[in-house]
């Protein structure tokens, strides 16, 4: 039974709640330490239709905080074993595996929920879900607006957003929010290793492509035990301790290791989000939570606001200044690094030429030669560059300025 609150509409009811729980149809994308934790939730919480999309196996390093796997699982599916996990300890609810990517889907499949939660740890997943919710949109049907509920964690911080596509700030609003991935000299890396995380990046960055003539599978376990061992092997005969498996991952895969607890309070969070959405029994986030948790128990929430040169919601392009001595592969570096671009193998062009394309090979080579160029002598200010990148589903649209 739905009890009220203090903040509770006078005209809410119970009964209505609890019948439009029962047929709302939620997704919830990522099966792992969020994820669990939120099909749970979702499932007690009365959501009796539910389907999950997870493209990853279960590992054996997953078990300490994915608690609805067992030893068993290993190298099963993980939407498959947490679907069946759920459904045979909460009656009466129905979840729907998805062993696969989100890009597998068309809009006509994501058009059918009411909801989606994500417990991703992919900024470029999270920009692709972002931008296909916002493609449902009608601006003549309310009913085509498909909140987003999205989480995330590192380590004992967290936050919670809710994202209502064309209505609130999207998620590549708040690009710029993202600090810069951490990167280590070549120099360092490769003559003088001080640290265990050198070790790692010469192994996978200068030791993998001269062993291999196939590019590294992050998500491929043999791929990272080599970069581990070599990377061991480097470590020792330097005198440098702290070379793990877990950190191997963590450096190879950009990501910082899951505390459980913080799963559980962030998850907690986004289905609270979700329980409101689908009843109205309470305000919902407006529309950003943060939670701290490295020495004390703290959560500030504030409204993230709409960035006009958003590519996905905003009405104007991206401005960027750059000097005027800058070639076109310095301003490609730059798109690299900026946190509000987030491109890794960038193509560029304008409307009248192309200044640098990644493929095919025939056009890769043939704009080469315009990367040592200066941007200056490419395109004139104001001129807008049209930025694609296989890691995002849409097109940057960058206007430049010179300095």
């Amino acid at each position: 039974m739905i009890s009220r609150g203090p903040f509770t509409p006078a005209e809410f009811d119970e009964k209505d709640a609890e019948s439009t729980l029962a047929s709302f149809r939620v997704l919830v994308i990522g099966a792992g330490g969020l994820g669990c934790e939120m099909i749970k939730n979702l499932a007690v919480s009365g959501f009796k239709h539910i389907h999950v999309i997870d493209m990853d196996k279960i590992d054996l390093s997953n078990l300490n905080r994915q608690f609805l796997f067992a030893l068993e699982d290993v190298g099963k599916p993980k939407a498959v074993v947490a679907a069946n996990a759920v459904m045979a300890r909460v009656p009466g609810v129905n979840i729907t595996p998805h062993f696969c990517k989100i890009q597998d889907f068309d809009l006509a499949f994501y058009k059918q929920f009411q909801i989606v939660v994500c417990g991703l740890d992919s900024i470029d997943a999270r920009r692709w879900i972002n931008f296909t919710l916002y493609q449902l949109v009608d601006p003549d049907d309310p009913a085509s607006i498909i909140p987003m509920v999205d989480g995330g964690t590192e380590g004992f911080k967290g936050q919670t957003r809710v994202i209502l596509p064309s209505l609130s700030a999207c998620y590549e609003c708040s690009l710029d929010l993202l600090g810069p991935k951490k990167t280590y000299p070549i120099c360092t890396i490769a003559n003088t290793p001080r640290l265990p995380e050198h070790c790692i990046e010469w192994a996978y960055i200068l030791e993998w492509p001269k062993h291999h003539p196939y590019p590294i599978d992050t998500d491929n376990i043999d791929h990272l035990n080599w970069v581990y061992q070599t990377a061991l092997v480097r470590a020792r005969e330097n005198n440098i301790p702290g070379v793990t498996h877990s950190l191997t991952v963590g450096v190879v895969k950009n990501v910082i290791p899951a505390v459980a607890s913080t799963n559980a309070v962030i998850a907690a969070a986004c289905c609270n989000e979700a329980f409101k959405l689908a009843t109205a029994c309470n305000p919902v986030l407006d529309n950003y939570m943060m939670y701290m948790g490295e020495s004390d128990v703290y959560a500030h929430s504030f409204e993230l606001e709409r960035r006009t040169d958003c590519p996905v919601c905003g009405s104007t392009s991206m401005t960027l200044t750059v000097g005027a001595e800058t070639t076109l592969n310095e301003f490609i570096d730059t798109l690299r690094e900026r946190a509000d671009t987030n491109v890794s193998k960038p193509s560029l062009r304008t409307a009248a030429k192309n200044l640098y394309l990644q493929a095919p090979p025939q056009l890769e080579e043939a704009t080469r030669p315009h990367l040592e160029l200066k941007l200056s002598s490419l395109i004139e200010e104001n001129d807008e560059i049209i930025v694609t990148d296989p890691n995002i589903p849409l097109a940057l649209k960058i206007s430049i300025r010179y300095s």
